[in-house]
């Protein structure tokens, strides 16, 4: 954060000063809008959520070290008073970004954002400092957040950038205009708030490349169509990434190992040079092609491309997270959340990780599916089947039931079992485990599963 009084925020803002003895106090620290977050010499964002509202915590960011509060309304403490604390932040970023010019790289897609995201952020802390994303805080509120961590030491600005509907990146890249556009996919999740079928998807994610420059940078994922298609609404140059023969950067010879982590060579216009990643799944090598397509933009050369891709390691929890037990039973937590496409590479990659070894998905919901809801859910049940899991616990009524009605009719020999909520999904997964069992944990946030896989992890004595 650029050290800025308060006097000098109001200005930027629009904001009138309440309550505030010194309006040349700086904030010197990174705003937040949890008050245990709070750093000494930080602003605090007191924003109205459906069930907290952080102006009844103003008191408690002010005794936590915040200089002062940016609020709708007066709050007793030092408070910089505007219309709308979201529109504020996106203001104070936006400010911030005229003060500095670290490299701007926005990246979006259906699936995968905040794992590369990550695997980027690694590559390019190594050459620079970085400033990337925290988890998955991609939206009007996480993005600003984000920018607000930058300061004048910062050269690389990695902003994950969420789309919930059309709209949505036009207006985070007007707060934040990036020069490095990256697009991972064009899938299913929010596709019934963006109009129903992926080329309405594929609207609201091209809006990232029309806000490039003439001299930034397009990275368009070459295997996927969608992507491909978003080429002709951008003037940057284009990059093209991926596993076809016809992306300036690939992967060749793609292997699997033991652990089912992916190695492969990877290709640039400047040369080619091995990887070996330390995550699970062979999806896992399109967004480490994407995190690569962006730091050859950047002009880094492939064997350090290659070296940070090797070093990386899983950051975000939920995210084909595993534990293993002492016990020798393995959970691989992948609950953040799901729709179709997640669904898919993440029963592979347990599967593959699994080997021979009992299989055990327990599978909740993928939410916002609309009304192709019911056959998504039902070809999740017999990818279940055809993937040969031994057991798969179901977690709900409805969409749920269709998984497992489809799994138990496939004749493959799964053996299935349905519960109503998250607390006897813990029970009856805790009585079926076997030493050695591979356990795959599933669903829409919003289903809480990630409680039963954290439970899951950490047996009773």
């Amino acid at each position: 954060m650029i050290a800025m009084t308060l006097h000098e925020i109001a200005r930027v803002v629009g904001a009138h000063l309440h309550d505030v003895p010194d309006p040349g106090a700086r904030v010197t620290a990174p705003s937040a809008v949890d008050s245990r977050a709070v750093l000494p010499g930080g602003l605090f964002a007191a924003t109205a959520g459906a069930h907290v509202d952080g102006h009844d915590y103003a008191a408690v960011a002010i005794a936590g070290g915040a200089v002062a509060v940016l609020a709708a309304r007066p709050v007793c403490v030092p408070a910089l008073v505007v219309e709308d604390v979201q529109v504020a932040l996106g203001l104070l970023a936006r400010h911030l970004l005229t003060r500095i010019s670290p490299a701007v790289i926005g990246l979006t897609g259906s699936v995968g954002k905040t794992t590369t995201k990550d695997l980027l952020a690694q590559i390019l802390e190594r050459h620079a400092p970085t400033v990337a994303t925290d988890r998955s805080f991609n939206n009007e509120l996480g993005l600003p957040l984000t920018v607000l961590r930058a300061d004048a030491a910062t050269r690389y600005l990695v902003l994950e950038m969420g789309a919930g509907r059309k709209g949505d990146l036009t207006y985070l890249t007007g707060l934040a205009p990036p020069r490095i556009g990256l697009v991972l996919n064009v899938g299913t999740a929010h596709i019934e708030r963006m109009g129903g079928g992926p080329a309405d998807v594929a609207q609201a994610k091209g809006e990232l490349v029309e806000a490039l420059p003439a001299d930034g940078f397009a990275l368009l994922n070459a295997d996927d169509p969608y992507v491909i298609g978003m080429a002709g609404r951008t003037q940057a140059q284009i990059l093209l990434y991926g596993r076809s023969p016809h992306a300036q950067v690939r992967a060749e010879n793609v292997r699997m190992d033991q652990r089912a982590r992916a190695q492969f060579e990877l290709v640039t216009p400047t040369g080619r040079a091995p990887v070996a990643l330390d995550l699970i799944g062979e999806h896992q090598v399109s967004n480490a092609l994407g995190a690569a397509a962006v730091a050859t933009a950047l002009g880094l050369d492939p064997a350090a491309i290659a070296a940070g891709l090797t070093a990386a390691r899983r950051r975000s929890g939920g995210r084909l997270e595993i534990t293993e037990r002492p016990d020798g039973i393995t959970i691989v937590n992948d609950a953040y959340n799901a729709n179709p496409e997640s669904m898919r590479a993440g029963l592979r990659a347990a599967k593959a990780l699994a080997g021979p070894r009992r299989t055990i998905a327990v599978l909740g919901a993928m939410g916002q599916q609309a009304d192709a809801s019911p056959a998504r859910h039902t070809d999740i049940g017999r990818l279940v089947a055809d993937l040969h899991y031994d057991v798969l616990i179901t977690v709900g009524t409805g969409d749920p039931l269709a998984i497992a009605h489809a799994a138990r009719s496939s004749g493959q020999g799964v053996t299935v079992h349905t519960v109503a909520d998250v607390a006897a999904a813990i029970t009856l997964a805790t009585t079926l485990l076997q030493p050695g069992d591979v356990v795959f944990v599933k669903a829409s946030s919003e289903i809480g599963l990630a409680t039963c896989a954290r439970a899951l992890a950490t047996p009773t004595p």
